[in-house]
C-alpha cells in the first residue's frame, strides 16, 4: 500500500457539487461571484486543505446530492449518450467509473455492455452505498459498487476501460494513483480523462483546473500515450490513453 495522498479524512473523487446545478458552477469555501451562490448543504461542507494539486472535497448523504448530480439539465452539456457512444464499447466490455458517485455514467455504461461489468468506483461510503442500491432497483446485475481508498481505485479486477469524468482534478500524487491503475487494466485498455476547460464558466474555480496539456504531461509520466481526442463537449476536453 503506498501512503495516503489526502489528509486522514476520505475525500471524494468524484463530481464537484454544483457542477450539476445549472450553472454547473463548483463550489467551495472562500469562492466568490457565482460560485459563493450554491453552496453545498451545511452536513455536506466538510473541506480540507488542498494536497499535491488536488482539489479538496467531502460529499455525504447520497440522496440529496443525487437531486443534483442527476438533475436533468446537466444532459444538455455533459451528453452521457454521446459520451458513451464515443467510447464504442464492446457488449462484453469491462469499465470502471472512477468517481461514480450516484451512477450518471455508470448505468448509462451497464447499459451499454449488456453481457460485460461496470464498477463504479467512490470513496465515500455512502455513494457506494446508494449506487448499489440504484443498481439492484434499476436491475443492472452488471453494475457493482466498489468502495476505493484515495490511494488506490481498489478495483476487483483487471477492464478494459477506465472513465474518469469531472474527478481527475481531485485526485491527489496523480502519477503514483495512475501507475496503481495501470496495475488494473488489462492489455490495450483505455484511460478516459473528461474535465473541465480552464476557460469554461462551469466547474470548480480556475486555480483547480487543470489544462489538457497538464493532463497529458501526467498521464505520459505515468506510463500512457495519448490516442485520441474527442471536441464535442461544450465545456470539456475528453482525452483517451493507452498503457505504454
Amino acid at each position: 500500500m503506498i501512503p495516503s495522498v489526502f489528509p486522514p479524512q476520505r475525500l471524494s473523487l468524484f463530481l464537484c457539487a454544483a457542477v450539476l446545478l445549472s450553472t454547473g458552477a463548483c463550489t467551495h469555501r472562500g469562492s466568490t461571484g457565482a460560485e459563493a451562490g450554491h453552496e453545498p448543504p451545511p452536513h455536506a461542507r466538510r473541506e480540507h486543505g488542498a494536497h499535491h494539486g488536488a482539489m479538496p472535497h467531502r460529499f455525504e448523504d447520497a440522496e440529496e446530492w443525487a437531486k443534483r448530480f442527476e438533475e436533468p439539465g446537466r444532459d444538455a452539456w455533459q451528453k452521457p449518450d454521446e459520451v458513451v457512444a464515443a467510447l464504442a464499447l464492446t457488449p462484453d466490455a469491462k469499465v470502471a467509473d472512477i468517481g461514480s458517485a450516484t451512477g450518471y455514467f455508470a448505468v448509462r455504461l451497464a447499459r451499454a455492455v449488456p453481457k460485460g461489468h461496470v464498477y463504479g468506483v467512490d470513496v465515500e461510503p455512502d455513494m457506494a452505498r446508494y449506487l448499489g442500491e440504484r443498481a439492484r432497483r434499476e436491475g443492472l446485475s452488471n453494475l457493482e459498487a466498489v468502495l476505493g481508498e484515495p490511494a488506490d481505485p481498489k478495483l476487483p479486477e483487471p477492464v478494459d476501460v477506465a472513465l474518469i469524468v469531472n474527478t481527475y482534478h481531485h485526485i491527489g500524487e496523480r502519477v503514483t494513483w495512475l501507475r496503481r491503475l495501470g496495475e488494473k487494466l488489462n492489455p490495450g485498455a483505455r484511460v478516459v480523462v473528461i474535465d473541465f476547460r480552464k476557460e469554461s464558466p462551469k466547474g470548480p474555480p480556475p486555480e483547480h483546473k487543470l489544462s489538457p496539456e497538464q493532463v497529458r504531461e501526467e498521464l505520459e509520466a505515468a506510463g500512457y500515450r495519448l490516442t485520441r481526442t474527442h471536441d464535442f463537449l461544450p465545456d470539456q476536453y475528453f482525452l483517451v490513453f493507452q498503457r505504454g
